[in-house]
């Protein structure tokens, strides 16, 4: 069991990690934003410069909407130049953080002292932070929190948007990590902001084993497609009474096991009580699609439909009417208590119009000195009478709600902080670092994590920072030891070297598993380790303490035709996944009807699975946009070799909606747009490793890039992105790339290579 020692390791190292990944992401936004000109922050598309408010309401959970256009005043064109502010919408949900903030027209000079002056001079100004809410070519909505900005946040009568990064979420996972030593520490026991050090708790922290299953009724499943591997992981979870782990792969038919696996939990019987259900994801995507499944689940005979409630900022949510009813402020909305709200919510709105000039009567002045200070007097109350009656509808929304859905951050919000439930379920947990997952786990007995570690981990910031860092100095260190040392000598490997090593690829799953398999008689005895990088997902950690005791795979795939699963299926899931009767043979034929193609060309095109366009030999070699080495890769010629091909699946009879294409590098799928879009269309979907998780083509082309005299790969070498590019295709996929620089990145990506020469139609990737 963990000793006192090992569980202060384990904090002490969170701490540290969640330390320098804060770090990075202030570096990323924050220092570049002052770094910047304001011209030159708005040419990135990182700000929007001399705005004026258009308008201010109150929006869903008495968020303040405040409209900003470009006034004619200042500006000779209404419309926005181009930016990257992001909103709600498909498919892209959540809005981007922004900050309202006094218009700043110069980085230096007189402008900028001005401007200046003028904030040190007036306190009431203060920037304000929220979320971009809704976008058009002219006018641009921000969300504002009242519960996260100050009451008396007074809007400069020109200001900018500028994109910020999300502190927020770190708070929250810091709160978490203080909370857990708390806990297992038995510290201020009497405090009820203290969570309980339930089994649970003592379970995660290798603090107790892991409780025998408690074996359960025969079960009765509504759904009836369901295949054995998923039944056996919903019993599973029923049956155990701590933590449970459920890892999904490849088209598993995950969503469908998590959704009976809540009708499951969620069913009622005579002598039990009902439970209640939290539900969260690492994004705001993945808690939307289960809440559209669960939306969509009939009434049982004339009992009610399942009680759900999205909890979230409504700027995160999906925009679509189902989900929107079903958040907590369209709920509230819609009860008999909310009048009384809905009246000092008016009051409110008038108030702030006359303050902003654009309400009834204003003829766009603003007040000023007293009667302005009054105002906002007024506003404060206002807005605390708001909160004080809509905390009472929303206390009564939620404790109806038998689901609540949220993202993990989310859990973290007032409005369920003193809500408990029997089991929460985490969704893509191994896209979620450990420490947000903490912040529902306190809020319940049970954990069910579901999540594939062989696909892409969370984005870590500081881990990339560090991994440049330490290729700079390996470089250097490199050169000083061949001038004196001999060159046969070989140093032994770091630790550091050995966790990169692996995470490359270099040992596949099935040889894995055959070096470490232990005697199932003499299971292991858990040891807390602490994390060597915030990459660590808590649902992997697990996996390493208990081992199967606590997790269950779903075998059974229904995404890929036979052939593009089965090299996936032999290295990283121990050839356990089976392909589906109903996708294991499907090609592009049975979807493309063909017409005037002779039988030739349609075998090729459309009855071929997996195609390789090898270009060893071509000398297409890759070139570096950007500064440096550092700068991300692109490929003239494999892109050109990539648009050739699609040109003739689109003279056969595919569509560009029917076919993505994937390249590890963003300079590549930026020179692949220039190349595609003006031809085919934004319904052709290009885009990186990382924007293709979790989605799927029927086609899907890869174009690695890579091809150099180094024989250098990059990060093209970590089997996990690999994993998710090979895996989108469901009936063809085509990778484009030099077999001779490839082959040497690592035994996995060798493998790959040689599998590919094997079994695809090896086609020459020279450009005629």
């Amino acid at each position: 069991m963990s000793s006192e020692a090992a569980l202060d390791a384990f904090i002490s190292r969170q701490r540290k990690l969640l330390v320098d990944e804060r770090a990075a992401e202030i570096e990323r936004s924050s220092l570049l934003l002052s770094n910047c000109g304001p011209k030159l922050l708005e040419q990135k598309g990182l700000a929007l410069n001399g705005l004026g408010v258009a308008s201010m309401n109150i929006g869903l959970g008495g968020k303040t909407l405040v409209e900003l256009e470009r006034p004619s005043a200042y500006h000779t064109s209404p419309s926005f130049p181009p930016h990257t502010l992001r909103f709600v919408g498909n498919p892209q949900p959540p809005g981007d953080l922004a900050r309202i903030e006094a218009n700043v027209t110069a980085p230096g000079g007189s402008s900028a002292k001005k401007a200046k002056k003028a904030t040190s001079t007036t306190s009431e100004t203060k920037p304000a932070e929220g979320v971009v809410y809704r976008v058009s070519d002219t006018r641009i909505v921000m969300a504002l929190d009242s519960s996260d900005t100050s009451d008396d946040t007074d809007l400069p009568e020109r200001c900018r948007v500028v994109k910020i990064a999300n502190s927020v979420t770190y708070d929250r996972m810091d709160k978490a990590i203080d909370a857990l030593e708390k806990t297992i520490k038995g510290s201020n026991t009497d405090d009820k902001n203290v969570p309980q050090l339930t089994p649970l708790v003592q379970v995660l922290m290798a603090m107790s084993e892991v409780s025998n299953l408690v074996p359960v009724p025969p079960i009765e499943y509504f759904d009836t497609n369901l295949n054995q591997s998923q039944k056996d992981a919903i019993k599973f979870c029923l049956e155990s009474p701590e933590v449970a782990c459920i890892q999904f792969s490849l088209g598993t038919g995950k969503t469908h096991t998590l959704i009976e696996l809540i009708r499951q939990l969620t069913r009622t019987s005579p002598n039990e009580k009902p439970k209640r259900i939290l539900v969260c994801g690492a994004s705001n995507l993945s808690v939307d699609n289960i809440l559209e499944r669960l939306l969509a689940i009939p009434s049982e005979g004339k009992g009610d439909k399942l009680k759900v409630t999205r909890i979230g900022h409504p700027a995160r949510v999906m925009a679509t009417q189902n989900i929107l009813d079903s958040t907590l402020e369209v709920q509230a909305s819609r009860t008999d208590q909310a009048a009384l709200a809905k009246d000092v919510q008016t009051e409110l709105e008038t108030t702030l119009g006359i303050l902003s000039g654009t309400g009834k009567g204003a003829k766009g002045k603003r007040p000023k000195g007293a009667e302005r200070r009054k105002l906002w007097d007024e506003v404060k109350a206002l807005r605390k009478e708001h909160r004080k009656r809509e905390g009472g509808v929303v206390e009564s929304v939620v404790g109806d709600a038998q689901v609540i859905l949220a993202t993990c951050h989310s859990a973290g919000g007032r409005q369920i902080r003193r809500h408990d439930f029997d089991v929460v379920i985490i969704d893509e947990a191994t896209q979620a670092m450990e420490a947000v997952c903490w912040v529902p786990i306190f809020k319940a007995k049970k954990l069910i994590l579901a999540g594939d570690p062989k696909q892409l981990p969370p984005t870590v910031l500081s881990l990339d920072k560090k991994k440049k860092l330490q290729q700079k100095q390996g470089i250097k260190d490199k050169s000083s030891a061949t001038n004196k040392s001999k060159p046969s000598a070989k140093a032994a490997p770091t630790k550091e070297e050995d966790d990169e090593s692996d995470s490359s690829g270099d040992e596949t799953e099935e040889g894995a598993e055959k070096k470490t398999a232990v005697p199932t008689s003499k299971p292991r005895v858990p040891s807390l380790v602490p994390p060597r990088s915030l990459e660590t997902t808590l649902f992997e950690r697990l996996e390493r303490m208990y081992g199967n005791r606590i997790k269950r795979m779903l075998n059974v795939q229904y995404r890929m035709h036979n052939k593009i699963c089965e090299f996936p299926s032999k290295t990283l899931y121990g050839n356990r996944l089976d392909s589906h009767e109903s996708v294991a043979e499907h090609l592009l034929s049975d979807v493309v009807e063909a017409e005037g193609v002779d039988e030739e060309t349609v075998k090729e095109m459309l009855e071929t699975p997996v195609v390789f366009f090898d270009t060893a030999g071509c000398e297409y070699f890759e070139r570096t946009d950007g500064d440096g080495d550092e700068g991300s890769k692109c490929n003239e010629n494999e892109a050109m070799v990539v648009k050739s091909y699609i040109d003739k699946l689109v003279e056969v009879g595919l569509e560009p909606s029917q076919i993505a294409i994937i390249s590890p590098y963003q300079a590549q799928v930026t020179l692949l747009n220039s190349l595609l879009r003006p031809q085919h269309g934004p319904r052709l979907e290009i885009g990186t490793v990382d924007g293709m998780q979790g989605r799927e083509k029927d086609t899907v082309i890869i174009s690695m890039v890579r091809s150099n005299d180094k024989r250098e790969v990059g990060f093209l070498k970590e089997k996990r992105r690999l994993n998710v590019a090979m895996t989108r295709a469901r009936r063809h996929l085509c990778v484009v790339g030099d077999s001779s620089t490839v082959k040497h990145g690592g035994s996995y990506l060798k493998s790959w290579l040689n599998w590919l020469e094997a079994n695809a139609d090896l086609r020459y990737g020279g450009l005629e």
